[in-house]
């Protein structure tokens, strides 16, 4: 929605002095709300996310992390440890209305350009600060990166089955969920500001966000005699939720299902073997032994064949899709989520589309992630810097 009038950040103006994936998160999530996004960069090669390959495909000299992440910004090269480029970065501050920024603890304010250096030049400025695991305490200098802090919050721990060690998931989580939260946390700060005319500072971090996504677990666990949850040993997806809750092998694919009462399932699959377990509590005590016998079952026949019995009964189940798959779907499909972005020179690329629609709009996006100082000249004559 980024240039649309209509877009409900529209004027805003952003400057994203963050990189690799949290901070950046959050400046993409209010540029596809209609903020103008400013990217700060170092001059010697930009944003390490640049270079963070998830594969060996290049494009245009850039990571497709990098594309994915910073679609539609400006790139401003700034050397933060020159003053004479602190104090045109001041000069943006005092036109801009938020700030994102990512540095480890202590950095940001030693550069001259922490919180309250932002506040001086700005008032009503709103600044997020993404860490890895908040500004003080043991761990405050330790890196901040996704793996890590999913390590450290207990995340890891909760997936696999038992008896398997912890299992990340395949997913920046860590960095996803800190971007979003930060992201929510600057149009909260606007609402403020434009209310009281003074801006804020917004904090959190990389195992903040993880642990308060935890919030049903971790309520669980506070709450149930700090009792830790026990994975099932077969196929398990969530350490506390009873059979037949996980992903089960079929003949020639996988099927996902969900809450469902056993004795459901056991008339619904001519199973006598289940109706020892009807009663509602053997879901939990008796967990392993439910899924060994709904999983012997299911790798008999076909996903096709079990989700013609289970989805007329109303038994919350689906096809357990790969990429390939999910993307030849009509549901999927329907959604428009893929759009082209480019660039000069003749760069473009494949991409997603933001998640929300303003109006029943899904804003779209032709502009790719910039050059390193692409927008450096055109930024500094229409702000004297």
């Amino acid at each position: 929605m980024s240039g649309s009038a209509s877009a409900p950040l529209a004027g805003t103006l952003v400057l994203d002095m963050s990189q690799f994936l949290s901070g950046p998160f959050a400046a993409l999530r209010l540029a596809d709300l209609g903020a103008r996004v400013i990217k700060i960069e170092r001059p010697d090669g930009g944003d390490l996310a640049r270079r963070l390959y998830l594969s060996d495909t290049d494009i245009g000299g850039d990571s497709t992390i990098f594309h994915a992440i910073n679609r539609s910004k400006e790139s401003l090269v700034l050397n933060l440890k020159r003053p004479e480029d602190v104090k045109c970065l001041m000069t943006l501050v005092g036109n801009a209305d938020a700030v994102v920024q990512n540095f480890r603890p202590g950095v940001a304010t030693r550069l001259g350009v922490g919180y309250e250096a932002l506040r001086r030049a700005n008032p009503r400025i709103v600044c997020a600060s993404i860490s890895g695991y908040g500004s003080d305490g043991p761990w405050a200098q330790f890196p901040g990166q996704d793996l890590l802090a999913q390590a450290r919050s207990g995340v890891t721990w909760l997936n696999g089955d038992a008896g398997q060690g912890p299992v990340p998931f395949g997913l920046a989580i860590a960095d996803m969920l800190a971007g979003a939260t930060a992201a929510q946390s600057i149009m909260a700060g606007l609402i403020r500001r434009d209310a009281t005319g003074e801006g804020v500072h917004i904090e959190t971090s990389l195992l903040e966000a993880l642990i308060d996504y935890q919030f049903e677990v971790l309520t669980t666990y506070l709450n149930d005699g700090n009792r830790p949850p026990h994975r099932a040993a077969v196929r398990s997806a969530n350490a506390y939720v009873a059979a037949p809750y996980g992903v089960y092998d079929t003949a020639d694919g996988y099927l996902a299902l969900a809450m469902t009462p056993i004795a459901r399932l056991a008339e619904l699959l001519d199973l006598p073997e289940l109706q020892e377990f009807t009663d509602p509590k053997s879901a939990f005590t008796h967990r392993d032994a439910i899924k060994a016998i709904l999983a012997e079952l299911f790798a008999s026949d076909t996903t096709a064949h079990w989700l013609d019995i289970l989805e007329p009964a109303d038994i919350w189940c689906a096809e357990v899709l790969d990429w390939p798959s999910m993307m030849a779907s009509d549901g999927f499909r329907c959604l428009d989520m893929f759009q082209t972005v480019s660039r000069q020179p003749g760069i473009s690329l494949k991409t997603t589309r933001t998640p929300l629609r303003v109006d029943g709009v899904r804003a779209l996006c032709e502009r790719a992630a910039p050059q390193i100082g692409e927008h450096s000249i055109k930024i500094r004559q229409e702000f004297g810097l």
